[in-house]
């Protein structure tokens, strides 16, 4: 039995679709489902139970001699969320209980970190777990703080030798895109936004520039495709010797232009882009540049090809955005 929580979630029902594709054992979910249509990011999955995340210290000590691993990916990851106790319930807290749990019994443990950690990215965008490395990071906003917490809370135990999980990993997720995000609102990826607009002809706003280093739509992020995620999360599981924190995107960036460009070429459509200007109360704490080394994981052993920006975009596009059942 593998527990995947926030399973409903983006990057969570992912994960569920790839491993219900690829694996026998029993799935189970935790996370709330609600009023919306969320239930739909895992109505395609084989999936044993689902619970809520109020109910999963219990149902974890009562299967704790059949759960196999911990895939947690459940938190609060709007950037904007100012409920800051909130935040520490759902990112701090919880995430704490399940390494405690996982290391008293044994349990291999993967879980959600950010590249939010990384704030501004003065400091680099290397996976460098040693806590003096972590020491240097700024995050910019409560949710990347808080997973910057738990990330050196792990680092210290590690490095002081206690105990932990027979296998672990903090996985820092750079921008991903693809299907299920539909639930996310105002926090869905750039694509998702843009695609309904690039679709019926009309032109896809951009935000400008603020920065003089780059020009408008020339800010890079690290754009990953979340089937790229859940597949790295299946190769740590089928290679249970690797523990760590590692960066999860593609090594390149690249601009929002390019993005808008390569939804317009997916519906086979000229680039109509015009820019706006980033609103201020976001504007000081605008990052400029995102880009992932991925080192770590390929000297880890990890072999996979990043799925191209042109290749991601066009299949999110045509096999969900422009059909009827946009759910994988």
């Amino acid at each position: 039995m593998i527990i995947v929580t926030g399973g409903a979630g983006f990057i969570g029902s992912n994960v569920l679709a790839h491993l219900s594709e690829s694996r026998r054992s029993q799935l189970v979910v935790c996370d709330w489902l609600e009023s919306g249509d969320k239930w739909r990011n895992i109505a395609s999955s084989a999936i044993d139970d689902v619970i809520a995340p109020e109910a999963l210290a219990r149902f974890l000590d009562d299967n704790a001699d059949a759960i196999e691993a911990v895939i947690h990916m459940g938190a609060i990851s709007s950037t904007t969320e100012t409920d800051v106790d909130l935040i520490v319930r759902s990112n701090i807290r919880l995430t704490n209980d399940i390494w405690d749990w996982c290391t008293r019994t044994q349990t291999p443990f993967i879980y959600a970190s950010s590249a939010a950690t990384y704030g501004n990215g003065e400091a680099g965008f290397d996976d460098d777990m040693s806590v003096d490395a972590l020491r240097t990071l700024a995050p910019l906003n409560a949710y990347g703080w808080s997973k910057h917490l738990v990330d050196q809370r792990i680092a210290r135990r590690v490095a002081a030798g206690d105990r932990t999980p027979p296998q672990w990993a903090g996985l820092k997720f750079f921008n991903v895109y693809g299907p299920n995000e539909y639930h996310k609102g105002g926090q869905k990826s750039v694509v998702a936004h843009i695609h309904p607009a690039a679709s019926a002809g009309e032109t896809v706003k951009l935000f400008r520039s603020h920065n003089p280093a780059y020009e408008d739509g020339g800010q890079l992020r690290d754009f990953v495709y979340v089937k790229d995620c859940a597949a790295i999360i299946a190769w740590l599981l089928d290679t249970p010797s690797v523990s760590g924190l590692f960066n999860v995107g593609t090594g390149e960036a690249r601009s929002f232009k390019d993005l808008a460009t390569a939804v317009f070429a997916a519906l086979n459509r000229t680039p109509d882009i015009s820019y706006v200007d980033t609103p201020v109360a976001i504007r000081d704490k605008y990052q400029y540049f995102t880009q992932a080394d991925m080192q770590r994981l390929r000297a880890a052993g990890y072999t996979g090809t990043p799925t191209s920006l042109e290749d991601g975009v066009a299949e999110y596009v045509r096999s969900y955005l422009e059909t009827d059942n946009p759910y994988r």
